[in-house]
């Protein structure tokens, strides 16, 4: 007996009309693809969970690639849930994108919360050629209402120009490295997030750090790219909080 394996598919490629096609897009089992009305050439996608999940022993993957020229918005329709399963062993969900030069990617999941007894690693992975732009925003919620999180253990790597330009990892609920929930860390807050922008004008513009928030700081990175880190009590504040700091990058 096995887990669910399920990887969807997306490829953005400009139409020569000025807008974006959608020249693959290929739903897999629980992961259902759905494409919605976009405006000023930018194609929209909501990921759509058929299923509950991911689930112990469960593979997902989403791979988006977007050509040159194109632009992207990828979004999810609802909160990922990681739940406890028959088998014992851990979920994974991995992100998979590119982006080449002149393309443009939007990825704005809602977030991923880790329930009581569930065990899940994600991983994202995401290269940009130098002239790519892309806004990246990931939020988890440990434990539902009243409820003590799962185990959950997240890596997020950014590449541009084959540079790694951002490589970190967290690992919180039962399990992991002491300290998480400690003052260094979380300091008992249930929910983090983090935002990256990357932009070519950042290379001769680079943000200044500081302070958004009394949770929130904004570093520019070594590249063309930005990054806020958030924590917040619920995931309600940590949106608010990410949305204005994508606001003021804007």
């Amino acid at each position: 007996m096995r887990g669910v394996h399920a990887t969807a598919r997306i490829r953005a490629r400009e139409d020569g009309r000025g807008g974006t096609s959608l020249p693959v897009l290929e739903s897999d089992g629980p992961l259902a693809l759905r494409r919605t009305r976009g405006d000023q050439g930018e194609a929209r996608v909501m990921l759509v969970g058929a299923m509950s999940g991911p689930l112990g022993g469960d593979r997902f993957a989403v791979e988006a690639s977007v050509e040159r020229g194109a632009r992207l918005r990828l979004g999810s329709a609802a909160a990922t849930i990681a739940l406890p399963g028959q088998l014992k062993d851990e979920a994974r969900y991995d992100v998979r994108i590119d982006v080449a030069d002149g393309g443009e990617l939007h990825w704005l999941p809602e977030p991923l919360i880790s329930a009581k007894g569930s065990d899940l690693h994600v991983t994202t992975r995401v290269d940009l050629a130098p002239g790519a732009r892309l806004v990246l925003r990931e939020e988890q919620v440990l434990g539902r209402a009243g409820e003590e999180p799962g185990r959950l253990r997240s890596r997020l790597v950014v590449r541009v120009g084959g540079r790694v330009t951002l490589d970190q990892e967290l690992a919180c609920g039962p399990g992991a490295p002491g300290g998480w929930d400690g003052p260094a860390v979380l300091a008992g807050r249930r929910a983090v997030g983090q935002l990256v922008v990357v932009r070519p004008e950042f290379a001769e513009r680079p943000v200044s750090a500081r302070v958004l928030a009394d949770s929130a700081t904004l570093v520019p990175l070594a590249g063309p790219a930005a990054l806020v880190t958030a924590v917040a009590k619920d995931g309600l504040r940590l949106r608010r909080v990410l949305d204005e700091a994508l606001n003021f990058l804007a």
